[in-house]
């Protein structure tokens, strides 16, 4: 299998952004039932979504090296 072509990289990236989109809607559930405004929420969530596609994309540069 070719890991260099087009669409295995795209298809990596989007599974990395699925990731964090899925990090993202727990950090808002988890920050909702605990009772924050929705603002702080959101902030929590994108906070999450940051760290969990610098992390995938982190773990994906050191596998392609």
């Amino acid at each position: 299998m070719n890991y260099g072509s087009t669409a295995f990289l795209l298809l990596v990236l989007a599974v990395a952004v699925l990731f964090a989109a899925v990090a993202a809607v727990i950090a808002f559930g988890l920050a909702r039932w605990e009772g924050v405004a929705i603002p702080a929420a959101l902030s929590r969530s994108g906070v999450a979504f940051a760290a969990a596609l610098t992390l995938c994309l982190a773990i994906l540069a050191a596998l392609g090296r």
